[in-house]
């Protein structure tokens, strides 16, 4: 087992934007503003290539995912001893507040048209975690919060957030926000009524169209073909891809429920991102801003950077006997690119 003070934490670049970019060292953030957008630079040791600000920025959103309010240890998988299990400090904060607490802070600073919870809402599915949810979220963005259930909601049998589907038209995009949980299981599915609605949106729609939900997509490419699979099962995958490579206003998928940052192309979508982006509750202590322009659309993960998230998300790199760290926060790639434009 990994002892969490073990851990030697390297500098690393977080967030690459159009113009900015952030390194984090430890506990220490270094933030560098005023960059030229699509430049490669040379800062603190770090070589890297600025997203481009294609264009009138016409909108700016955030989502978050795996926020789990009410859990109270992190790095338990049921079954498993591996370890190691990670709580709050006695008399401290309990670490799901803290870490939506300062997301929360971070997403209202930059002032978004729009905030998305795309599920796992609560730990155990209870009215109560999911009414702190309300609380934290809500009172913070009032009307423009829009949220979903995730497995954790649905399946110790909870019944709210069980919206089939949900458009939100901003300046220069449309969200479609699916349901993709199922009553009383951990994997997931689209209903084909739900995929209908997405065909109908696409073939209506003036503007780029961005599909969001809990559950990551199955790969026709490279999974093994099994009911039983964690994200999407099989068949409804293959239906979602079908949806997505008819209709070239559709701009990428994007999911949480694997607590990793990772952006996967498929060949019947051809560039199209499919993206699952990591979880608010522990390392890297993510949320994810859209840049629109009238060019085109950026993913800029943001790493939670208040003192006390920080400690709590780098204790938290210990998890599965290490391994933890390298699996949630994925390459710069993964985590920060200009959304293709499809024709």
């Amino acid at each position: 087992m990994v002892d969490t003070d073990e851990v030697v934490i390297e500098p690393e670049l977080t967030t690459v934007g159009p113009d900015f970019a952030v390194i984090h060292d430890g506990e220490v953030v270094r933030r560098y503003d005023g960059l030229r957008p699509d430049t490669y630079h040379d800062i603190d040791g770090f070589t890297f290539q600025t997203l481009p600000a294609p264009g009138e920025l016409l909108a700016r959103f955030a989502t978050v995912n795996d926020v789990h309010f009410g859990e109270v240890a992190a790095g338990i998988i049921e079954g498993s001893d591996i370890g190691p299990v990670l709580r709050s400090e006695p008399g401290a904060e309990p670490y799901p507040e803290l870490m939506n607490r300062c997301a929360v802070a971070e997403i209202d600073a930059i002032g978004p048209d729009a905030v998305i919870a795309k599920g796992d809402l609560t730990s155990k599915g209870t009215v109560e975690e999911y009414e702190r949810f309300l609380a934290v979220y809500g009172t913070a963005f009032g009307d423009r919060l829009h949220h979903v259930r995730g497995n954790h909601d649905a399946c110790h049998g909870g019944r709210f957030a069980a919206f089939p589907h949900q458009r939100i038209d901003l300046p220069g995009v449309t969200i479609a926000l699916i349901d993709t949980a199922v009553e009383e299981a951990a994997n997931g599915r689209v209903d084909h009524e739900v995929l209908e609605w997405l065909d109908a949106v696409a073939a209506d729609a003036d503007r780029p169209v961005l599909v969001m939900g809990h559950h990551h997509c199955w790969s026709p490419d490279r999974d093994i073909r099994d009911q039983s699979y964690f994200g999407i099962n099989p068949a409804d995958s293959i239906e979602l891809v079908d949806v997505v490579r008819r209709r070239p206003v559709i701009h990428g998928y994007f999911a949480g429920h694997t607590h990793r940052n990772r952006r996967q192309a498929f060949s019947a979508t051809g560039s199209v991102p499919w993206v699952e982006v990591a979880s608010v509750k522990e390392f890297p202590g993510t949320w994810a801003e859209y840049r629109v322009y009238d060019g085109g659309i950026c993913q800029i993960h943001h790493r939670i950077s208040d003192p006390a998230a920080l400690a709590w998300t780098n204790r938290t790199r210990a998890m599965y006997v290490g391994l933890y760290t390298g699996y949630a926060f994925g390459k710069l790639e993964d985590r920060c690119f200009a959304i293709p434009e499809r024709t």
